[in-house]
């Protein structure tokens, strides 16, 4: 086993080259469209006759999106590639290449960035994305900007404009979880610590949405070669969010049938501290799950589940503006995006 790194690089070159071996055991994948990766001052692609290239970025940023004394290493860099290559899932596309821009302060060079990497290679490995290029920098906080790029059939990625009045919508997963697992983290940095009657096990199980995301990249890829999705977008920012985006861009109304939402359940253990799982299921963002609508004529298409993930319907696509939720007695009321957004007030 290679010793591991315990000290802060002393320069950006070095910086480079550690970043550069310990994702390469992660980053296998090959591809004729690489012409040249890292180690010259860009990196050359050169597509096929006959695909579309998909391009995507996210960032990380350490106080916005984790924290760095609260959640693991491994899991801040797992989560960083998969939370980027969400948005390949969402277009039907085939997962590539990547870039990483990091910037950090010298402190956090050492064992944290190795552990870090380590997890960002389980993605890549995971999620089948190569490496090749980006930057770095020295910061007083940790901040993470990652670059995916995909492939699809020139022509086939699914958009968020294509739901037509009639059109069923269906999701990936559960809602919710991730949610949890994110407030579970936070009250035990906030000292409130393991104040439930969780045992460690459970309380690791529920945190597993949180901090390593499971991304339904073959999911996405099989609506999109098949034709079954008219409209596709990931869920990350909340059901509300994101389904409001997906609405205003079809120029359509969606109906959530409430009955048919497949809602975290919050254990008895922890439900005293006020989680409400139909608010987290509502608004609570980073499920990644995958939320689609399918025409009439292709509704049988769509399995009940997929790599074990339940697929539900959970709503249609009607005339009309925005997003309502139906409840008992077909009663419609308004609902608001109201789930992740870094330029609202928190309260």
């Amino acid at each position: 086993m290679p010793r591991r790194n315990t000290q802060p690089l002393i320069s950006e070159d070095q910086l480079i080259e550690h970043i550069a071996r310990r994702l390469a055991p992660g980053t296998r994948a090959v591809s004729p469209a690489l012409v040249l990766g890292i180690g010259d001052d860009a990196a050359i692609l050169r597509p096929p006759v006959g695909e579309d290239w998909v391009f995507s970025t996210d960032f990380s940023l350490e106080d916005v999106h984790f924290l760095a004394d609260a959640h693991p290493p491994e899991a801040i860099g797992f989560r960083a590639l998969a939370r980027a290559a969400s948005d390949l899932g969402a277009m039907g596309a085939h997962p590539a290449f990547f870039l990483l821009s990091l910037s950090l302060p010298r402190e956090r060079t050492g064992r944290w960035l190795d552990r870090m990497l380590a997890g960002m290679a389980r993605a890549a490995r995971r999620l089948q994305l190569r490496l090749i290029g980006g930057d770095t920098t020295r910061w007083p906080k940790v901040a993470l900007s990652l670059t995916v790029i995909g492939r699809t059939a020139r022509g086939a990625a699914v958009r968020r404009d294509g739901a037509r009045p009639g059109d069923q919508l269906f999701l990936s997963g559960r809602l919710g979880a991730a949610a949890l697992g994110l407030e579970l983290l936070l009250r035990r940095h906030r000292g409130r610590g393991r104040t439930t009657r969780l045992t460690k096990a459970a309380e690791r199980r529920l945190l597993q949405p949180h901090l390593y995301p499971s991304i339904p990249l073959a999911l996405g890829i099989h609506l999109a070669e098949n034709r079954i999705a008219s409209a596709m977008i990931d869920l990350s920012d909340g059901l509300s969010s994101d389904l409001t985006r997906m609405a205003l861009a079809s120029r359509s109304r969606a109906r959530i049938f409430l009955d048919r939402l497949p809602v975290v359940r919050v254990p008895a253990a922890i439900s005293r501290g006020g989680l409400e799982p139909l608010q987290l299921a509502l608004h609570g963002g980073e499920d990644y799950g995958l939320l689609f609508a399918v025409p009439p004529a292709r509704v049988s298409a769509v399995p009940r589940s997929f790599r074990g993930a339940p697929i539900t319907r959970i709503g249609e696509f009607v005339r009309g503006r925005g997003v309502v939720l139906v409840g008992p007695q077909g009663l419609e009321r308004p609902l608001a995006a109201a789930g992740w957004d870094p330029f609202r007030e928190r309260r």
